[in-house]
């Protein structure tokens, strides 16, 4: 490298005394140290003598800093911090390249004048650094009086200083200068140390803050299910709050600190929240050992899993420093879905498990298990999209078993119906259930001796069901209309086979046929239809009576239906033969019911009264 003849090249006296000479120009000091450190020939026998009054300026601004109180002793005076740090970094630039300079003992002695103020300027940097990230509200904007009113129409709004993480611009400024020089000079390791160090532990105060206790496995094991739950609601809370708050407030303050050593703040924060979600994920780890929960425990469990996504999605780079939290946020969250499979699963086997008893419901109506089973899945929908992906995720660890669960369940599906295996492992998984409830309920139906009342509990638990998949959207999507129109046949077939299986001997009662014998209307024969067509009417009217069907719409389609082909039945026989009865006497003996009071009495049908139905005239 070629020397500038116009740079001049003294030797400073090893003794030569360490005070700043007269006329000395910061600028022009640090100016000549740039220059020569540029223009330096390795081996070079001589020395600038600007080296000496930087590193006397170097001490003599530190031992003024060392007289400040900590995390107070920069930001006072901004010109003369700025210029600090200008010396520093000369005196780092120095001292990182000393293997370049001379040899000789005068340079070797001013050599290590300015490596022992590197040194002191160093730990100055790190006490401070320390004492800031301790105490993060002392430093403030020293031009502004605390007691003095906002000027920028902000009174009474909140400062940066008093949310977390709780420091003024002006201290991150500081930090940010004392973290960029410090790295510069090769301090990078103590410097990331200290922070790493503190940063941890305020974040343990502001979990302290968020109630977190650290729960194991011997304490999920030993918990009621109400605490647990309500452990369960505080875990989900901090979780929220750490990846609402508190690590993208921790994101921006290292990337702030570090503006200019990305990779440093990237790591940093990478390690501060692998650190916190570490101790965040021993509860969810703790939650899926031995212990058995049963179906209604699941939400919590979507609950866990959703807050675990959440966590997993944090923005946290993608370099090596990211795989630990990555490792440890995925196993979490498998363990948590595997925890929904398994709960799930154990619907299906109450399902196929449910014998409770051999009496059936009471009058016909919905079965608990029909109610229960509807209204889990329901509410289970609301969590589709978490479901399909526990579901999906599921089957990419164990093999896909699709075919085989299609073809368990599709035995008796029609060639155009939309359950195929193109469909969705949470939608194969509610078909399963359903056709499971399916065979539940046709086995329960076989416990009513009354086939009529077979039918309406069969009407009131398809309808049941029906309605509640039409209810939600997200179950009638997976299930498929071909699927409704199925069932809502079904329902059809139930009701003509009740119709007929009811009423058919009622309108025999009331058949013009047979009347006459010989041409001439048999009062006998009239008589004896009259008597039977009440007896059986009333028989009905007392035994229906107490059945239920709880849904409007189907009640109201069952009497429309019995009313429109009873009533005019009732009423042109009655028409066609009331006079061939001897007398009124003997016709109010033999006719108790007008079409009115008939219209009247099926209206009330399917209320579930127990009480007896008296006619009304």
């Amino acid at each position: 490298m070629e020397k500038d003849s116009s740079f001049k090249l003294e030797i400073v006296d090893e003794n030569e005394k360490a005070s700043k000479p007269a006329g000395f120009n910061l600028d022009q000091t640090l100016e000549e140290v740039d220059q020569f450190i540029q223009k330096l020939v390795p081996g070079e026998n001589k020395f600038v003598k600007c080296i000496d009054p930087l590193q006397e300026l170097v001490d003599s601004r530190i031992a003024l800093y060392e007289q400040k109180e900590p995390s107070a002793k920069f930001g006072l005076n901004i010109d003369e911090d700025n210029s600090f740090f200008e010396a520093v970094r000369r005196l780092s630039l120095i001292v990182n390249n000393l293997d370049e300079f001379p040899s000789d003992l005068a340079a070797i002695s001013c050599l290590n004048r300015a490596s022992s103020a590197h040194f002191r300027a160093m730990l100055l940097f790190e006490c401070e650094f320390r004492a800031l990230l301790d105490n993060p509200k002392r430093t403030g904007d020293p031009n502004v009086d605390p007691k003095s009113p906002n000027t920028d129409g902000s009174q009474g709004s909140s400062k940066p200083e008093d949310e977390f993480p709780y420091f003024s611009s002006q201290s991150i400024h500081v930090m940010n200068q004392i973290a960029t020089a410090m790295i510069f000079a090769g301090y990078e390791a103590e410097c990331c140390t200290v922070y790493g160090g503190l940063r941890l532990k305020t974040l343990d105060v502001e979990f302290s803050k968020q109630c977190y206790e650290n729960i194991n496995v011997d304490d999920v094991q030993k918990m009621s299910w109400e605490s647990l739950e309500g452990e369960i609601d505080n875990w989900i809370h901090i979780m929220k709050f750490c990846t609402t708050n508190l690590f993208p407030a921790e994101r921006n303050l290292c990337d702030s600190v570090f503006s200019d050593n990305r990779l440093t703040a990237q790591r940093l924060f990478c390690d501060l929240a692998t650190s916190l979600s570490i101790r965040l994920l021993n509860f969810p780890n703790a939650l899926v050992w031995p212990r058995r929960y049963s179906t209604e425990k699941l939400f919590k469990f979507l609950d866990i899993y959703e807050t675990l996504r959440d966590l997993a999605n944090l923005d946290i780079g993608n370099d090596l420093s990211a795989e630990e939290f990555m490792s440890e946020t995925s196993m979490a969250q498998c363990r948590i879905g595997g925890a929904v499979v398994s709960i799930f699963s154990q619907l299906e086997n109450s399902i196929k498990n449910d014998n409770a008893g051999r009496i059936p419901v009471a009058g016909g109506a919905v079965h608990p298990l029909t109610r229960y089973t509807m209204n889990y899945l329901k509410y289970a929908c609301e969590y589709k999209d978490t479901l399909e992906q526990v579901f999906q995720k599921q089957d990419n660890v164990q093999g896909s078993p699709r075919q085989k669960v299609v073809e368990q369940e599709s035995k008796d599906v029609t060639e155009d119906d939309d359950r195929c295996p193109s469909l969705s492992p949470l939608a194969l998984k509610l078909m399963i259930v359903m056709d499971l409830l399916d065979a539940n309920i046709e086995m329960k139906s076989k416990l009513y001796r009354n086939p009529a009342l077979r039918l309406v509990f069969l009407m009131n638990n398809g309808r049941y069901i029906l309605q509640k998949i039409k209810e939600s959207a997200e179950i009638y999507e997976m299930m498929g209309p071909s699927w409704s129109r199925k069932r809502t046949s079904e329902l059809r077939r139930y009701h003509k086979t009740y119709q007929r299986e009811t009423w058919s001997n009622v309108l025999q009662c009331i058949s013009h046929e047979g009347v006459q014998v010989n041409g001439k209307v048999s009062k006998p024969i009239l008589k004896e239809r009259f008597k039977n067509f009440n007896t059986i009417f009333d028989e009905i009217l007392k035994t229906q009576s107490s059945w239920i069907v709880s849904d409007g719409k189907l009640r109201s389609e069952l009497r429309v239906s019995i009313s429109s082909v009873v009533i005019p039945a009732y009423r042109s026989f009655l028409g066609r033969f009331k006079s061939y009865l001897d007398n009124n006497k003997q016709a109010g003996k033999y006719i108790k019911y007008q079409p009115e009071d008939i219209e009247e009495l099926i209206e009330q049908l399917f209320e579930g009264n127990t009480a007896s139905m008296a006619p009304r005239r």
